[in-house]
């Protein structure tokens, strides 16, 4: 075990370099939060950054005057912590160092929800310990905890792909205003890429294949054990193909020949692992439920290396939704005519978008968009509007 420790925590030993591209909102968003007790759990698809950003926040808490061995980070999904819980885990890394109870340590928690009953056992290290613990998981369960343990202990954070001013900073492109051709060829470079970090430094398509398999494999087909493994490749490139979308589920089931219960629970798995992600339909309760979702990916890099570089709209499209997430926003059709997006007013302020990529909006599209009482009111167009998405 000691052999294991001193592999995920390289720092421990004297002459360790950070060598981590920075992501500046997260790491804010966290040392924020450091001096208060309550559990940070950070929540993105796999491979997204996550533990990167833990690693910055030690880097940070290193520089800071923290005692490196009083900081320990572990990911829980590997095999030779199988048989060991969160508890036993931390007891051994307490002898290890020599540290009382009494002593603060800071815990980084990888891929937590691979522990049964993880909820309950932060609590319990939160109530027992004076700890710090910033948790993470590929899995949208961490949103979950239905016997609330956690609740008004923790705090999520989702870790997102690289947004466009991140993609700059990772490929070091600094630009000025009067840089604007540029700025909107990189941006075109951008879509085309998507914000995986990794895929951002190498561009090696084969780089994102493999994160796919492991998706598809590890995620999905492994952890609910499915039989049908070449009907989970089919959905994902069928999910892939429908990004910015209404889902049909019964058209899906049809075309996969599965029943729609089926098709609906297979799309909730891939909803999971946060590859993609689904929005309702803007209107009354029934109408949200009974209505088709709309489907956009987590990442369009993904998407674009599946489906090819087309339909620049819609991927432009799925880069707002990825900035608005958090908003919670439904889509809008009044008359068969349809805008992009309206967020939840129990979110804040409430926001109407339509996205458009060196286009219009049509004549009928105008007159809802002026029509719905909604206060602030946004058209996207491109690159030149991106700091309106900052805004919201």
């Amino acid at each position: 075990m000691k052999k294991l420790f001193y592999t995920f925590n390289p720092w421990w030993d004297e002459g360790y370099v950070f060598e981590i591209k920075n992501r500046a909102k997260y790491l804010k968003k966290i040392s924020e939060e450091m001096d208060s007790k309550d559990i940070l759990l950070l929540a993105g698809l796999r491979r997204v950054g996550k533990s990167s950003i833990m690693k910055l926040v030690i880097g940070d808490l290193i520089k800071n005057g923290i005692d490196k061995t009083r900081i320990l980070f572990v990911s829980l999904d590997d095999f030779l912590f199988n048989d060991k819980s969160i508890f036993g885990i931390i007891d051994e890394y307490r002898l290890l160092h020599k540290i009382k109870m009494e002593e603060k340590i800071y815990l980084f928690l990888d891929e937590v929800t691979y522990k049964d009953k993880w909820q309950q056992q932060l609590k319990n290290i939160y109530d027992r310990g004076n700890v710090k613990i910033i948790a993470g998981s590929s899995s949208s369960s961490i949103f979950v905890d239905e016997n609330a343990y956690l609740t008004g202990r923790s705090r999520v954070i989702e870790v997102k792909p690289l947004d466009f001013d991140e993609w700059l900073v990772f490929k070091e492109i600094k630009l000025k205003a009067v840089d604007s051709d540029l700025m909107k060829v990189y941006f075109d470079d951008y879509l085309r890429e998507g914000g995986m970090p990794e895929y951002v430094i190498k561009n090696d398509r084969a780089y994102i294949q493999n994160l796919v398999e492991q998706l598809i494999y590890k995620d999905i087909i492994a952890k609910h054990n499915i039989k049908m493994k070449s009907v989970i490749q089919d959905l994902f490139l069928l999910l892939m193909e429908r990004s910015g979308k209404q889902l049909s589920i019964n058209n899906i089931g049809n075309i996969l020949n599965i029943t729609p219960s089926n098709a609906k629970r297979y799309i909730e798995y891939f909803e999971d692992t946060f590859l993609i992600g689904l929005i309702r339909k803007y209107g009354k309760t029934n109408g949200k439920i009974t209505s088709q979702s709309k489907l956009y990916t987590g990442d369009v890099g993904i998407r674009n290396a599946y489906t090819g570089y087309r339909d620049k709209g819609a991927v432009f499209e799925n880069y707002v939704y990825l900035k608005i997430k958090e908003k919670n926003p439904f889509y809008c059709v009044e008359d068969g005519i349809e805008l992009d997006f309206i967020t939840d007013r129990y979110f804040g302020e409430q926001y109407l978008i339509e996205c458009k990529y060196n286009s219009e909006l049509t004549r009928k599209q105008c007159d809802l968009f002026e029509r719905l009482k909604v206060k602030n009111k946004i058209i996207l167009n491109g690159h030149k509007d991106l700091h309106l998405i900052e805004n919201i």
